[in-house]
């Protein structure tokens, strides 16, 4: 029960009893009533805006998701631009070379899918950037994947006409390397072992102990065996047709004969150190219409990708020659 209240009437000189009318009881009412919806109503916003709620925590686990996934697939993208850049050079640089095709021109390669309206649907978000950074990269590699599946048809369309030619092209290491240690001195200007004067390397120099094989590196027929002829010593030419001849010197023994038919691979004699020689090596040229050309670039028969990278390297900075 409520404890009665009362005032001192002056008038009067008397305590007398406090009379609340029922307006005034209504006004309390609903200020309390007020009061308490508006600090309810504050009470929520504060939650909502610094706890967040279940479906906000999902929605925040699944963007933490989507951008880790992001950073995956961007290495993945960006891995596989390399191997198909490195599948590129090798087409332009090896195949093409061989049959005599143009490489596809670089701002072909290139070009990627422009238009400022290409991924508008894409704008409006607050990841849109990496959204459309990573649409471009796709759209970039399906196109240049695209090309250079149309250039292996062409490729393979060549080879087919040109089997004879791919049996005869000098196409593998003449002595065994499988660990490509055995390159001495790449082709390229080096210093001479004996005359100690910068001049022309036009061969590739392979170590290895006097006796190991030496193996002819395409079909063809050979057309010199000469015997101490020189700075190359022992020496023995194949000429493979389609304009290429390969050369192989300083030679222990010999393994053919003039006028004789050979296929990549057969035995045609040994290594030694004949002629100008300062150490066991055997001296390897390609001779292209008449002209010295980098054998480096014709070991693609026996070698991987990785490989063949590693052996461009080793040769280019292998400066020491022995003959």
């Amino acid at each position: 029960m409520a404890k009665q209240k009362y005032y001192y009437n002056i008038s009067s000189l008397r305590y007398e009893k406090v009379k609340v009318s029922w307006t005034r009881r209504l006004m309390t009412v609903f200020t309390i009533i007020c009061t308490s919806l508006v600090f309810a109503v504050g009470i929520v916003y504060l939650i909502q805006k610094f706890v967040p709620s279940a479906n906000e925590k999902r929605l925040q686990n699944e963007l933490a998701k989507m951008e880790e996934q992001y950073d995956f697939s961007l290495k993945d993208i960006n891995q596989m631009h390399l191997v198909l850049e490195s599948l590129r050079k090798r087409d332009n640089n090896i195949y093409r070379v061989l049959y005599e095709s143009e490489p596809l021109p670089d701002e072909v390669w290139q070009a990627g899918y422009g238009g400022s309206e290409r991924y508008k649907e894409l704008e409006g978000f607050s990841n849109s950037n990496l959204m459309k950074d990573l649409n471009a990269k796709v759209e970039k590699l399906k196109n240049q994947l695209f090309l250079q599946s149309k250039s292996y048809d062409a490729i393979a369309k060549l080879a087919r006409n040109k089997e004879d030619m791919l049996a005869s092209i000098p196409a593998i290491q003449p002595v065994s390397n499988a660990d490509l240690t055995r390159i001495a001195s790449g082709f390229g200007m080096r210093i001479d072992p004996i005359y100690r004067t910068p001049r022309m390397h036009t061969g590739l120099d392979f170590t290895a102990p006097i006796g190991t094989d030496i193996h002819v590196t395409g079909k063809g027929i050979v057309v010199d065996v000469e015997y101490n002829s020189g700075g190359y010593g022992n020496h023995v030419i194949v000429d493979h047709g389609f304009g290429y001849q390969s050369h192989y010197a300083h030679m222990s023994r010999f393994n053919c004969k003039v006028g004789q038919k050979v296929n990549r691979g057969d035995l045609i004699g040994y290594v030694g150190s004949t002629g100008k020689s300062t150490g066991p090596h055997l001296h390897y040229e390609i001779i292209y219409n008449g002209e010295k050309i980098d054998p480096v670039h014709f070991f693609f028969n026996d070698l991987t990708n990785d490989q063949y990278l590693k052996i461009l390297d080793v040769a280019e900075n292998a400066a020491k020659t022995l003959d």
